[in-house]
């Protein structure tokens, strides 16, 4: 149907019954189309972090094995977005968009995203099945002091513990919290400070420092860590480790994956929903629960490391619900 309508091009066109279905894939957006000697090719592929490598890649196989190509056809593209509208998010539509573009850039061919055709296509969908965007629910401080207070000193509760209180404390991504080593971790007068050597918003390295001070309540984040790490016997490498039914601890990390986890076990635990929550859920819930305590959003950016004022906004927003609520002062 659309074999007519395709772009010309010097090399196969990619598609999802050939036998490049995969490598040309990551090639094309690991870099390997890009002309560079061998010296390079290892930085070249170190411009994009793992993880958005297999969003792209799983984003293409989508829109391959549905039965697109590379090179694409605006229609192609179209139709591809007005199927499968509704089934998923307009944001994953998006993305999905982007992926399909920088195949086609990272090629060497123009894409067919940039049409009137996708843009109307896309206004559309948008008005036809947009909805407010609905992320995790914030794990509140209140209900992080619920957690707290049923845990007992079990291995794996002294794990989690730390995990979940240095993970609210210092506003981190999960993927922060399972990247920390022993070695990021400096104990001051004041309480910790925390060395975050890479993040979503740091694929460069820079780094960044995050204090996490001493609690005046009994459920102190610094002291849970500390505590973790001398019953873990954990002295180097990866603070927070896997623990078996028997109470032993790991040498491997935590995943992600697993910190998403013990948030949903543990809020089940007190009784919360566990769908609603996840790994995201520790930074939001401090974000929103400073936000009600009046601190500044500066202050709040300072500590999630948040890049502007517009991302932190929904957390901010939904903070202030009830802070000199109009109707609040008249019923």
């Amino acid at each position: 149907m659309y074999a007519n309508k395709r772009q010309a091009a010097n090399e196969t066109p990619l598609t999802s019954d050939n036998t490049h279905l995969s490598e040309p894939i990551t090639t094309a957006l690991d870099g390997g189309a890009i002309n560079c000697t061998q010296a390079t090719s290892g930085y070249v592929r170190a411009a994009i972090a793992d993880n958005t490598r297999r969003a792209y890649r799983a984003d293409l196989n989508h829109f391959l094995e549905w039965g697109g190509a590379i090179p694409a056809t605006d229609v192609m593209v179209a139709d591809y977005l007005a199927v499968h509208a509704g089934a998923l998010a307009v944001s994953t539509l998006c993305r999905r968009i982007a992926s399909i573009a920088k195949a086609h850039r990272a090629r060497g061919l123009q894409s067919p995203t940039v049409s009137d055709l996708i843009k109307a296509t896309m206004r559309g969908i948008k008005r036809t099945h947009g909805a407010p965007q609905r992320g995790s629910a914030p794990l509140l401080i209140e209900d992080l002091l619920r957690i707290m207070s049923v845990l007992g000193d079990g291995m794996k509760d002294t794990r989690d513990r730390a995990l979940l209180l240095l993970g609210f404390a210092g506003g981190f991504r999960r993927s922060e919290l399972v990247a920390l080593d022993v070695e990021d971790i400096q104990s001051v007068r004041q309480g910790m400070i925390v060395t975050i050597k890479r993040s979503k918003t740091d694929q460069a390295g820079v780094g960044r420092q995050i204090g996490v001070p001493f609690a005046r309540g009994r459920f102190c984040p610094v002291k849970s860590v500390e505590a973790w790490l001398q019953v873990a016997g954990i002295s180097d490498g990866p603070v927070f480790r896997s623990v078996d039914r028997y109470g032993r601890v790991g040498t491997q990390r935590l995943s992600s994956e697993a910190v998403a986890n013990v948030i949903k076990a543990r809020v089940e635990q007190v009784g919360f929903d566990p769908t609603l929550y996840s790994g995201h859920s520790l930074r939001a819930g401090l974000a929103t629960s400073a936000a009600m305590a009046g601190v500044s959003s500066l202050d709040i950016r300072k500590q999630t490391g948040h890049a502007s004022d517009a991302m932190l906004a929904r957390y901010v927003r939904s903070g202030e619900l009830f802070v000199n609520n109009a109707s609040g002062a008249l019923l």
